[in-house]
């Protein structure tokens, strides 16, 4: 029998949705609610396992069966916690050196000017957006790893800007004029990374399932209903990888990852002194809280903080590379927001201080740098009390993004959502 059908202590409630987030150290479960006082969504249930070694490599699945396990006792964990016994909707995030997120922008002339903008000619025009995303993504992976022939599948589409004869609209639907300039943000991921994540969702028995960029998640904890003025970088850095997401003028410009994360520390620690993975992380975890008392007969707290110092600046050499692939629109928003186990590491935060790292960009203002807490995503409540720190705010992003996709169905953003969906 499956995991929901003999599952704890039946639920009054109805509505009970999942969000998981398979991470490289460690799975999260969220079992949330919608309130229907506040609008938010609440969470109610919280599961944590950590991933057995061999599970994940670079933010990708590497053995399923692994993961299926761990990700079970998560699940089985939080669904315990909110005792609940049907989930209604699941979304499950996915990221990886593969997964790709691009803003692509088509400029289109319209025969009929005076004729008023519908639906039938918006789904034409973002054929025309998908055609051209969908070749340029293919092309990057194809350079990255000598691959041409690597099958590619879109799973987020998501509206960033629309001008029509130069005028910014939120809904050009009902629109007259002659020039439509549309810009779309596409996230595609190799198909597959998406089979290994469909067949985890299937042996979980994880019902009407939505698979999602974990970056593009990350992008809109912050969002309101009008945020055209906010400019801002995300880093969420992982134990796999580090993702980027810059945000300009309220849409997503595109996201970049690369393979550095937290075990990339680890494992030169591991490396340098001779170690094994397990000792060489509660090493890095002694340095991560300067326990003075913490003693190996390896290795001394400041040898691991050079070795940490090291991983850093070639952390934020990694940054740099990704920073400068989006000065090549414009210059840098000034805000840089930080999350993901990873960034527990207090050498990040300071190496952001530095004068000539800084030089070496451009921002559209002075830099400020600041940890993302769970406290921060706007559409969500904690009544768990459990989510406490940057490292949480990667599975209550992809709650906040159902919440908005839940609401946004017969929206103009839904249709355009399914539209590109379909079509990829």
């Amino acid at each position: 029998m499956g995991l929901f059908n003999n599952i704890f202590t039946p639920s009054a409630d109805r509505g009970r949705y999942l969000a998981l987030d398979i991470g490289t150290d460690v799975v999260k479960a969220l079992v949330f609610r919608i309130d229907k006082k506040t609008k938010k969504g609440k969470v109610i249930g919280v599961g944590k396992q950590k991933q057995k070694p061999g599970n994940m490599l670079s933010g990708g699945v590497a053995d399923i069966q692994g993961v299926i396990e761990t990700s079970r006792e998560a699940l089985a964990m939080a669904m315990q916690k909110s005792h609940t016994k049907k989930i209604e909707k699941a979304i499950l995030g996915i990221a990886g050196e593969l997964v790709k997120g691009t803003t692509t922008t088509v400029h289109y002339e319209r025969i009929r000017p005076d004729i008023k903008i519908d639906i039938a000619e918006m789904k034409e025009i973002i054929h025309q957006v998908q055609a051209k995303a969908v070749e340029r993504i293919k092309n990057q992976i194809a350079w990255e790893t000598g691959k041409p022939s690597i099958d590619i599948k879109l799973i987020n589409a998501a509206l960033v800007n629309v001008r029509i004869d130069g005028y910014k609209v939120n809904n050009p639907i009902g629109f007259q004029g002659t020039n439509v300039s549309i810009g779309i943000f596409n996230a595609y991921a190799p198909l597959v990374h998406l089979g290994a994540l469909e067949t985890i969702a299937e042996e979980l028995e994880v019902p009407s399932l939505s698979i999602v960029a974990e970056p593009y998640a990350v992008s809109r904890v912050l969002a309101t209903g009008d945020d055209r003025d906010f400019n801002a970088i995300f880093v969420d850095v992982g134990g796999g990888t580090t993702d980027v997401a810059v945000v300009r003028n309220g849409g997503l410009e595109g996201t970049k990852m690369y393979a550095i994360g937290g075990h990339s520390f680890t494992k030169h620690i591991a490396h340098e002194f001779r170690m094994s993975f397990e000792e060489a992380e509660e090493a890095k975890l002694a340095y991560i809280r300067d326990d003075r008392k913490w003693t190996s007969p390896k290795v001394t707290l400041n040898d691991v903080g050079f070795v940490v110092q090291e991983d850093v600046e070639l952390w934020l050499g990694g940054l740099e590379l990704a920073f400068n692939e989006f000065l090549k629109n414009d210059v840098l928003p000034g805000k840089i927001l930080l999350c993901g186990g990873g960034t527990a590491v207090p050498d990040m935060l300071m190496a952001f201080e530095r004068e000539e790292w800084r030089q070496s960009l451009f921002f559209s203002s002075d830099i400020e740098v600041r940890y993302l807490m769970p406290s921060d995503v706007i559409r969500m409540e904690d009544s768990t009390k459990e989510l406490i720190s940057a490292q949480d705010v990667t599975p209550l992003a992809l709650a906040n993004l159902m919440m908005e996709m839940l609401n946004e169905e017969k929206t103009l953003s839904g249709i355009l959502r399914r539209t590109a969906r379909d079509i990829s």
